[in-house]
Parts: C-alpha cells; sequence; structure tokens
C-alpha cells in the first residue's frame, strides 16, 4: 500500500472552555496535511453545542444525505427569489445514508423548505427588519378559543354532512360554547417583516423557554444580511428581542442546540460581518462572544460528550469539503476511546481512504487505515455497529461491511443480483436494511435485508417505488412503523402500478392494506382485494415543522395516520387521511383532504391542520383514535401556516403555531394550550387493552403481545411513563417465523429450497478437523423475532462435524485490486480461499523476484501480506494453498512500475540505404519489460508497436528520413525524434582531442553540441561531426558524397571520399587540426581509428574538377577548425531535455531543431 498523500487541508484542535465569569478560547494542538486548504476545529466547550445527524432510519426511511450540522431546523417564507436553502448536509455515495430526520422525539436539526408535494406550497412574504425592541414594538393579546364538534370515521350521515367542507369552512351548527376550549395568546415579531427564514428551539424538559431565530436570507449574495434573536421564558406567550444582547451589529446566521443539554445554545455569526461563536449555557438568558479565525461550515457534535464539537472550515475560495470529510465521532460502546473520529480522505488518484484517529492525536503516525485498500469516494458510512464502504473495480463496485469494528468483508448479494447502486437504510435491532438497484432496473429499487454481521443479504421486496429530491438524493417509499416490532409498509410497482404493501413480519411476506369499508361522508365502498386496495404515501416531509404525509409514534403502538387515496394504485389526486387503530389491519377515512397530523399529550390525542395553500384559522382535535373530531378556531384572522411547534417530552400542553396574516405581515406566533381539553390525570379504569394481530393471527413476530391504551372518549391526561404493552407471551416457532437463508428461495408452497447458482456444501473457513460448524436447512430465524421451541429445531441449522477437505476456490488479488504498483511501493497481497480447513492449510507467496514466504495457516494473512519490489518488471506471483488432502494455486502478473523521467532516441547518424539500422530509445530510469514503444518512420501514419526500446528498421529513400518514438508508461507519454542522413555510401574517422578538453568537458549534451561543429568553409551535407558522451572525449567525423553531384559522377565518389579521407588523416597525424576554447587553451584534434563503410561502385575513373573541388574543401578545413555551424548528434547514454509528459505529433519535430 503506497504512502498516503492527503489533499491540503489542516486540523486545527482547539478547546474552548467556558468557567464562571471567565471564559477562553484556547487552541490546543494543529496538525496540518498537504493539498487542500481545509481545517477542522475541535472545541471543547462549556458553551452549546448541538447533535450531528445520526445516520438513523426515520420512519418514512428516506435515503438522503447525512447532515453534518446540528443547526436547530428552519422554515423559510418564498419570498419569489431563485436560489436554494442554506443547508448544513452533505452528499454521501455510492454507499447512501438515510438523513437526519424529524419526528415527535427529536429535536430537527437541519433546516428545509416546506414539501411543494400534491397541494403543498410554499408561503410567499416579503419582511424587514426595523432592529426594534420587544418592549415597545411587541404585540402580545390573548383569548379563549371556540369548539365545534363534529364526529368523524363514523357511518352517521348527518354528521357527516355537517363535516363536509371547501378549504378551511365548515357548514353546520354554531360554536358549542359549553364544549372544553383551548387558551391561545398570539405575538408578532414586529419588526422582522422582510426575514424570510427562521430557526426554532424549544428547550424542552419541561422548561418554558423558546429561542427564535429569524434572518433575512439573501438568495444573490448567498449570504445573510439581517437577523434578529427573540426569547420566551413563558412557554411563548410573550418574547423579548435579544439583538443588543448579542450586538446590535452582529448578524447571526445558525442556531445550534447541544443535544445532550438543551440548556446549552450556540450561535455563528455571519462571517461576512464578523467571525464569531455565541455560546450560552443558560438557555439564551445570556451570551459570551468568542471571536474566531476561521469560517465554520458545518459541524459534528459527539453523542455523548457535551462540550466536544468538531467545527469543518476550509481556507479561501478552495472547492468544498468533497476530498475530505468526518463522518462519525466514535459510537460509544464500540470505539474504545470517546474522542475517536471516523475519516474518508480523498488520495492523488481519486480514490479515497478509511481513515480513523483520535481527534487530539490525529498525527501522521497515530492514524489507522482499518480497511486493506482505496475506496470509493463519498461511499463510508459509519452508522451503529456497522462500517459499509464500496469499492469499484473494472465498472462493477463491491461492497464490504465491518460489524462490531472487526475485519472488513464482502457483502453476499445473490449472485446474479449485480448490484448498480445500493442505499442503507437502517441498521436498527443489528440488521441490515439495503435498497439495492439490480441490473436490470432503472427506477426502482429493491429491498434486500441482512444477517446480523451485515454480509449475507436476501430478498425481501422488488421493485421499490423510488425518487429524487431537491438535491438529487434517494428517497425510498419504505417506512418503519413506530412502536409494533417487524413491522414496515412500502410502496411497491406491480405491473407499472404503485401499490402500497405491508408486513409484520420484518419483509419476510408482504400484504396489499385493506380498504375502509365505507369513505369520510359514511358512503359504503366497494373496494375488494386484490383488484382495488388502500394506498399511501410514505415520504418524509422536507420542512420539520410539518408532519408529512404519514406518521405513527412509540408512545401509540397501532395508531398511523397517512394521506392516501382508494383503488388500483397510488395517486397525486383525490387524497384523503386515513387512521388504523389495530396496527394496519383495518383502516378509517377522517378527512377528505389533506391535513398534517401529530401526536397530542403522550399519544393520547390527534391533532389535525389542513394543508392548504390558503390562510385558516380552524384546528381539529381527537380524543378518540380519530372518530369525533372537535374543531376549534385558534386565531380571530386566517393565517398563513408555516408550521407547528410543541415539546414531546413535556407535560405542559402547549403548542406553536408559525405564520403570517399577509404577505407581507410580520411573523405571528401563536401559543395554543390545550390543557382544558382534559379534566383529569388518567386512572387505572381509563385504559383498556387490544391484542396485537396479523389478519386475526395473534403470534405477531414470535409472540402475542397485549398493548394498554387510554378508552376512546375519555378526557384524561395521559403520563408519559405509563406502560404501553400490557403482556407479552412467546409462540412456538413455525415456519413463518424463518425467512429463507443466503443461497434459498421461498417456493410458491412456502418453503425454502436452494437457489441454482448457490452451492450449500461450502462452509466456514475456520472449521478444522476435530470441530464442528452450522450447516444451514436453507432457514434462518427473523432478527428480533420471539418465538420459543415448536418447530424451531426443525428450521434451525444442524450441527455437523467438520470434514477434511482440501483447498479449492484459492484467490490471490492486490489489496487495490490493481495489477500495477509503483517501485518502492508497498504492495499488499490477499489470499482467500472458497473451501478447505484454512487453520490446516498452509499459504505459499513466491513473489516472483527470488522471495518467497510461509504461512502454516489462511489466518494469518487476514490483513494482508506486503513486500516491496525493488526493480522494475512484470513479475510473476504465485499463491499456493496446500493440506494433506491435496492443494490449490493462483497466479496473478504484477507490473512494477517508475515514472519516466526522460528519453533519448539513439539513432545513427548516418545510414546506409537497403541496409538495416539499429535504433534504440534509452529511458530513465531503466525499465524491464514495462514500457510500449511507438515508432513513426517518416510520414508513416499508422506506428510501429513493440514492447522493447530497440528495432532495426531498412531506409530505402536516400537524404533525410525522420524518425518518432513516443514510450506510454502508465498514462504517462514522452516522445522524441531524430533524422538520419540516408546515404549511398560514407566515410567516417573516430577522432580523438588533446587531454585538455577533457578537463572542461561537463559531458553534457548542450557542450557537446558547440564542440561538434562542422569545419568551416565545407558544406553541412558534406561534413558531419558527432561526440559521444563520457571520458576521455571522443568523436566521430562523416565525411558523405556531395548530393549536387550530377548522377554520371556519383560513382566515382567512392574514391573521392577516400581521398579526402586520406588526406585527413594525414593532417590529424600531424597535428595540424586544432582550435582555440578559449584564452590559451588549444585543443589538438586527433585520428583514432578510420572506420570502413559500404562503398557502392568504387571507380578508378573520376572526374578530376570534382577531386580538386574536394581537396580544396579539405585545404580549408585544415586551415580553421572554428565553431560557427551547429550540429546536434547526441549518444544513447546522453541526459535528454525532454520535459514529461508530452506528445508530439509525429510530423513535428520536438525540438523544433534541425538534426
Amino acid at each position: 500500500m503506497g504512502h498516503l498523500s492527503f489533499w491540503r487541508f489542516s486540523f486545527y484542535f482547539a478547546f474552548l472552555w467556558l468557567f464562571s465569569f471567565n471564559p477562553k478560547f484556547e487552541a490546543q494542538a494543529e496538525i496540518t496535511f498537504t493539498r487542500i486548504n481545509e481545517r477542522f476545529y475541535l472545541l471543547n466547550m462549556n458553551g452549546a453545542t448541538t447533535e450531528s445527524s445520526q445516520v438513523k432510519v426515520h420512519s418514512s426511511a428516506e435515503v438522503l444525505r447525512a447532515s453534518e450540522s446540528g443547526a436547530d431546523a428552519a422554515w423559510t417564507r418564498d419570498t419569489g427569489q431563485q436560489g436554494g436553502e442554506i443547508s448544513q448536509s452533505e452528499n454521501e455515495a455510492p454507499i447512501k445514508t438515510p438523513a437526519t430526520t424529524y419526528d415527535d422525539n427529536k429535536e430537527p436539526t437541519t433546516e428545509s423548505n416546506p414539501s411543494d408535494r400534491g397541494k403543498k406550497s410554499k408561503r410567499s412574504a416579503t419582511y424587514g427588519d426595523k432592529n426594534l425592541d420587544r418592549s415597545t414594538s411587541g404585540d402580545a393579546r390573548s383569548r379563549e378559543g371556540f369548539v365545534e364538534p363534529f364526529q368523524g370515521g363514523s357511518s352517521s350521515s348527518s354528521s357527516r354532512a355537517e363535516y363536509r367542507r371547501s378549504g378551511e369552512e365548515v357548514r353546520g351548527s354554531n360554536p358549542r360554547q359549553s364544549e372544553p376550549h383551548l387558551d391561545t395568546s398570539t405575538f408578532a415579531l414586529s419588526g422582522d417583516s422582510a426575514h424570510n427564514q427562521a430557526m426554532v428551539h424549544w428547550s424542552g424538559h419541561n422548561s418554558s423557554v423558546i429561542l427564535i431565530l429569524t434572518k433575512l436570507y439573501d438568495f444573490n449574495l448567498g449570504a445573510v444580511t439581517e437577523s434578529s434573536l427573540w426569547r420566551s421564558t413563558d412557554y411563548g406567550s410573550t418574547y423579548s428581542k435579544l439583538n443588543d444582547k448579542v450586538g446590535s451589529r452582529t448578524v447571526l446566521s445558525y442556531l445550534y442546540v447541544c443535544p445532550t443539554n438543551k440548556q446549552k445554545i450556540m450561535m455563528l455569526s455571519d462571517p461576512e460581518v464578523e467571525s464569531a461563536v455565541l455560546i450560552s449555557s443558560d438557555e439564551g438568558a445570556s451570551f459570551e462572544k468568542h471571536p474566531i479565525n476561521f469560517n465554520i461550515l458545518s459541524l459534528l457534535f459527539h453523542p455523548a460528550q457535551e462540550n466536544w464539537i468538531l467545527a469543518y472550515s476550509h481556507d479561501g475560495k478552495v472547492a468544498s469539503n468533497q476530498f475530505f470529510r468526518f463522518k462519525k465521532w466514535a459510537v460509544m460502546g464500540l470505539d474504545r476511546e470517546s474522542d475517536v473520529v471516523h475519516i474518508e480522505t480523498r488520495i492523488a488518484k481519486g480514490h479515497a481512504q478509511y481513515v480513523k484517529c483520535r481527534a487530539q492525536r490525529c498525527t501522521e503516525g497515530n492514524r489507522q487505515f482499518l480497511f486493506p485498500g482505496y475506496v470509493d469516494t463519498n461511499s463510508l458510512v459509519v452508522q451503529d455497529e456497522y462500517v459499509f464502504t464500496q469499492v469499484t473495480k473494472s465498472g462493477r463496485a463491491s461492497y464490504f461491511v465491518s460489524y462490531m469494528r472487526e475485519s472488513f468483508k464482502k457483502m453476499k448479494l445473490p449472485k446474479y443480483c449485480l448490484p448498480k447502486d445500493m442505499h442503507i437504510i437502517s441498521t436498527d435491532e443489528k440488521q441490515v436494511f439495503a435498497a439495492v438497484q439490480e441490473w436490470n432496473q432503472n427506477n426502482t429499487y429493491s429491498l434486500y435485508i441482512s444477517d446480523s454481521p451485515g454480509v449475507y443479504f436476501i430478498l425481501s421486496l422488488e421493485n421499490l417505488r423510488t425518487s429524487r429530491g431537491p438535491a438529487g438524493n434517494l428517497l425510498v417509499d419504505f417506512y418503519k412503523v413506530e412502536g409494533i416490532n417487524g413491522m414496515y409498509l412500502a410502496n411497491k410497482l406491480v405491473d407499472n402500478h404503485i401499490k402500497t404493501f405491508i408486513t409484520y413480519n420484518k419483509g419476510q411476506t408482504w400484504a396489499l392494506l385493506p380498504a375502509p369499508a365505507t369513505d369520510v361522508a359514511g358512503n359504503n365502498l366497494h373496494c375488494i382485494l386484490p383488484f382495488c386496495s388502500l394506498h399511501l404515501h410514505l415520504e418524509m416531509s422536507e420542512n420539520p415543522y410539518t408532519s408529512g404525509p404519514i406518521t405513527s409514534k412509540k408512545a401509540v403502538p397501532g395508531i398511523i395516520v397517512a394521506t392516501g387515496n382508494i383503488g388500483p394504485e397510488l395517486s397525486s389526486t383525490n387524497l384523503g387521511m386515513f387512521i388504523t387503530s389495530d396496527a394496519g389491519n383495518s383502516w378509517r377515512q377522517i378527512f377528505d383532504e389533506e391535513h398534517n397530523i401529530w401526536f397530542l399529550d403522550n399519544g393520547g390525542a390527534l391533532l389535525a391542520v389542513l394543508h392548504a395553500t390558503t390562510p385558516i384559522r380552524h384546528l381539529w382535535i381527537s380524543l378518540d383514535e380519530g372518530k369525533k373530531w372537535d374543531r376549534h378556531s385558534f386565531s380571530l384572522a386566517p393565517l398563513y401556516v408555516d408550521g407547528v411547534l410543541m415539546e414531546p417530552e413535556s407535560d405542559n400542553h402547549i403548542i406553536t403555531f408559525f405564520g403570517h396574516f399577509s404577505h407581507r405581515s410580520e411573523w405571528q406566533l401563536i401559543k395554543i394550550d390545550y390543557k382544558g381539553l382534559f379534566t383529569r390525570r388518567c386512572m387505572d379504569g381509563d385504559y383498556q387493552t387490544w391484542y396485537l394481530h396479523n389478519k386475526g393471527e395473534l403470534c405477531v413476530m414470535g409472540e402475542k403481545q397485549i398493548y394498554m391504551k387510554r378508552r376512546p372518549g375519555n378526557r384524561c391526561m395521559l403520563t408519559q411513563d405509563y406502560s404501553r404493552i400490557y403482556s407479552s407471551e412467546p409462540c412456538p416457532c413455525t415456519a413463518y417465523d424463518f425467512e429463507c437463508d443466503y443461497g434459498w428461495e421461498r417456493q410458491t408452497n412456502g418453503k425454502c429450497s436452494r437457489a441454482f447458482w448457490f452451492h450449500p456444501n461450502s462452509v466456514a473457513k475456520s472449521c478444522s478437523i476435530g470441530q464442528s460448524f452450522l450447516n444451514s436447512t436453507g432457514y434462518r430465524k427473523v432478527l428480533s423475532n420471539n418465538c420459543k421451541d415448536g418447530g424451531k429445531n426443525m428450521y434451525s441449522p444442524k450441527r455437523e462435524a467438520c470434514r477434511p477437505r482440501a483447498p479449492q476456490g484459492l484467490r490471490l488479488t492486490t489489496s487495490q485490486g490493481e495489477l500495477s504498483a509503483a517501485l518502492g511501493s508497498n504492495v499488499t497481497f490477499m489470499v482467500y480461499l472458497d473451501d478447505g480447513d484454512s487453520l490446516r492449510t498452509s499459504i505459499q507467496l513466491d513473489f516472483g523476484d527470488g522471495i518467497k514466504i510461509t504461512y502454516s495457516n489462511l489466518s494469518r494473512t487476514d490483513d494482508g501480506i506486503r513486500h516491496i519490489y525493488r526493480t522494475t518488471g512484470i513479475y510473476q506471483v504465485t499463491a499456493v494453498a496446500e493440506n494433506n488432502q491435496g492443494s490449490d494455486s493462483s497466479i496473478l502478473f504484477l507490473h512494477i512500475t517508475s515514472p519516466v523521467e526522460r528519453i533519448y532516441l539513439s539513432t545513427p547518424v548516418v545510414a546506409v540505404r537497403g541496409k538495416e539500422a539499429n535504433l534504440t530509445i534509452v529511458v530513465w530510469p531503466s525499465h524491464t519489460r514495462t514500457l510500449t514503444f511507438f515508432w513513426w518512420f517518416d510520414n508513416s501514419s499508422e506506428p510501429i508497436i513493440t514492447l522493447e526500446g530497440s528495432i532495426t528498421h531498412t531506409f530505402q529513400k536516400e537524404g533525410k528520413n525522420k524518425v518518432t518514438v513516443q514510450v506510454a508508461s502508465g498514462s504517462t507519454v514522452m516522445q522524441d525524434s531524430k533524422v538520419i542522413n540516408v546515404k549511398e555510401f560514407f566515410r567516417s574517422l573516430l577522432l580523438s582531442f588533446s587531454p585538455a578538453l577533457d578537463e572542461h568537458n561537463p559531458d553534457i549534451p548542450e557542450w557537446r553540441e558547440d564542440i561538434g561543429r562542422v569545419v568551416s568553409g565545407v558544406p553541412e551535407e558534406q561534413l558531419l561531426v558527432s561526440l559521444y558522451s563520457g571520458l576521455p572525449t571522443t568523436a566521430e567525423l562523416f565525411i558523405l558524397p556531395n548530393e549536387q553531384t550530377s548522377s554520371e559522377h556519383k560513382k566515382n565518389n567512392g574514391d573521392a571520399l577516400q581521398t579526402i579521407s586520406d588526406i585527413f588523416v594525414t593532417a590529424l597525424n600531424q597535428g595540424l587540426i586544432q582550435f582555440e576554447l578559449k584564452n590559451n587553451i588549444r585543443i589538438i584534434v586527433y585520428m583514432t581509428q578510420q572506420t570502413l563503410a559500404p562503398l557502392v561502385d568504387s571507380n578508378a575513373i573520376h572526374s578530376g574538377s570534382a577531386m580538386l573541388m574536394l581537396l580544396s574543401v579539405v585545404i580549408v578545413g585544415l586551415a580553421a577548425f572554428f565553431i560557427y555551424k551547429f550540429k546536434r548528434f547526441v549518444h544513447p547514454d546522453e541526459i535528454s531535455s525532454s520535459e514529461a509528459p508530452v506528445v508530439t505529433p509525429p510530423g513535428d519535430d520536438v525540438d523544433g531543431k534541425k538534426v
């Protein structure tokens, strides 16, 4: 495994200690890595922090990117400007996780616009902040609401006639003042009419404090330009403006809340104005401002340490955290140290690595690389007991899981599933639910369920309906029903129709939902299964202040309220509201229009608010599971409702409506106290029991369960601590308490049979002689099923003795799956054995470079076998597994390469036409059989490709011939070119020089070019000089025939060249040829050896005029061997000055020089 190269970013670990009366902000450590300007800050504070996104599935099972922000949720009013909502969430994939979601038990943690689905619409308003104080401009008023009762869900026609309405108004009786009432009060956030976003936090735990941050977000600037902070200490009756406390010029952008101590509040100021953190430990009564020298982009809060928070930032304008991201703090009970962080970091090749380190000691030497190799970017998911990642090779993805922080194992899907995409939906109850897009699916996914370690997956439901959210995130129509073990809802595509299905046994069997017997008006419905059924919308609300289309609550098991329709398929029109009180066995229609539904009074009451595009002033409350609804007026004037806030953990019976009367009015906060609906606290006689069942079958998930609930219509208050489960009794195990094991499929007769591709004889590799193993019968018990005895032994795995087995299916790979590695890098080999006694099977690995290593058993190779190659080449690596039953082997060929730094094309200066010439490309550093060479000769369009760096070529054309060669090493391509003079014949002399020249020879190409020049007065075409590299300095003089010589005289040129050569030899031997290197240093040229070259048609009869011309040339050359013109002919071991990488068209000279 190669050296980890981080992109440039920095960790800043800074601690913020807020002691009484003496706050400090101290930097504790800084750890810097190279290549991207990103920083993370560890804040240890006694101020507010907030919870990071927990990758937990919500009941709607929306698969979203996991938010790394802990900001309290915000709703936005659309003022007509284009632009996205400020969000702290990030993209995740190829393996995705569900987003942090909003339900009745959890604080919202991200900002979100109201959903736009169906009849939903964004509110539109324009507001302005006049920076007015509540004491002078706040408007608070109180009154008592009135009630209008009506019956819902019964067959009474008269009651339904009174209830049916168009929009908000109801035709029927006048308000009955004698009925229980709601106490309401309204407060206007005066001066904030221009603000288009708000973030709200209710401290909870019976606290009366509510904080509201309103702000004006400019979509054109992409920044917050105004803000106001409001605080209430009386459950929202009145609010005080805190702008003066935080600084009148301070613009606040985000509000964060510590998940483990909601009295701790953290505010971020807009960095365009000032970069600071404001922290309160008393629910906003006071703040301490701490300037910071970085801009916080996202926060990740520790799940247990309330004073720890990691803040992400990057320097300058370097793009986002796509190169580096924190995935998770330590998971308590799994990670040994509480300050551990799980990180995915991208490296230079575009891959990523999974890194774990301690936040305060994340130095180079303290990081752990827990996955043996690279992973796909944005694929790391740390969730509960599991860590997931993805590796893509040759276009096919493989998925890996680590359970309980053990070593990674490949996730096993059915062999021919061939997944294109996978999303983790849930890891509840130590089991993985995953949405997998198979090779033949386009717009749908299939639901797969794993065993406890998350390795072996079986198909639960095909063709789940999916869609894409505003940010491109995948939304899966899969919903976990709260409070009922093993109960889920899903929308499935069946014959081009979307239908809703329900399961009571964790996805083993699915069934359509029965439709109500009557509609909302009491009219009989004739909806017969399977042609007609009830269909529900299962999406999660994008606005944390609305309930979404479906809701259930753990405190109220068996009750589900959802938006849907009756018919052959799911529709987005003609929607109504439906409720079940017996866990989906029967349903009733309660409204004929979409409503938001919340549970009140610890689940004992239901609140309904019409989801309308127009302002409303009524709400509906039911105390008998939706059979009867009372209409209450909560406002004197109709209100555009933007959201509803309530504190589920509190017994204060207070809800708050947010909205505005018009598009240009202030935010209106309407506090509603519904405690007056109840007369007393519930006693034992106010409860009744009901049996959970599945179409009459009382054994659900292996047990009979009896639940407690308040008698419908009793106006008593529930307490938080009353037990919902009255009794639970295990049932005898039956076949339907078991699902088909991996490699087995359910048949129409209900039995599990082996799939055609599965070989059940393959047992655990660790099973050795003398031991035993559990052999599957084709069934595995549904996880969290509580059945006992009965047919358990029939379906449970059978224990069998381990038999001697020869090793089979030995596979040898590198940890990266690549067949090439850089010279000197640490290559990790992985050995896998499909079958065999691994504890008694030895493994021998021959690295191909003369080194072998042997292991006594396969378990010793779990972490891989590492080896470093010292020379380049192609190595045959062989693994052999052997025991006393037999052996098996596996081979791979590994290319060890090093980057090509320089190349030089070595060619003869002159070649003879029709004769073979040797051409060699010299590469630095030297490589062995790992390069590809492309040769072009003259103007050829197709290259000659070789694996060797030399080639022979016969030139047929006399004159100058150009040769171009390219050397390819991985993605690097380098090029060099030369021009060769092709002649019928030539003469050459080897030259040497006086020793003084060696003392001034730097042995570089440029120097040799300067020395190797043509003798003055001799045409370039006739005399060439080439110096060789090294010492002593030597050269070769080429004497060429005159190209201007007429054809009839060419046959005499052989004798003429010989005559010129003889004259040069005489002059050289007499020391007549010399030149001045520098002042007082003269260099004498000597002849070393005369070389023979082919002479064509040598004839003693030659032209006297030609001889006279050649002799005159030689005489002039002897008179002055001086440097005027340059020729470049560098020999093979010279150093090229070419830079990598360069790809020049073969027709162009790489240097632009003449050769």
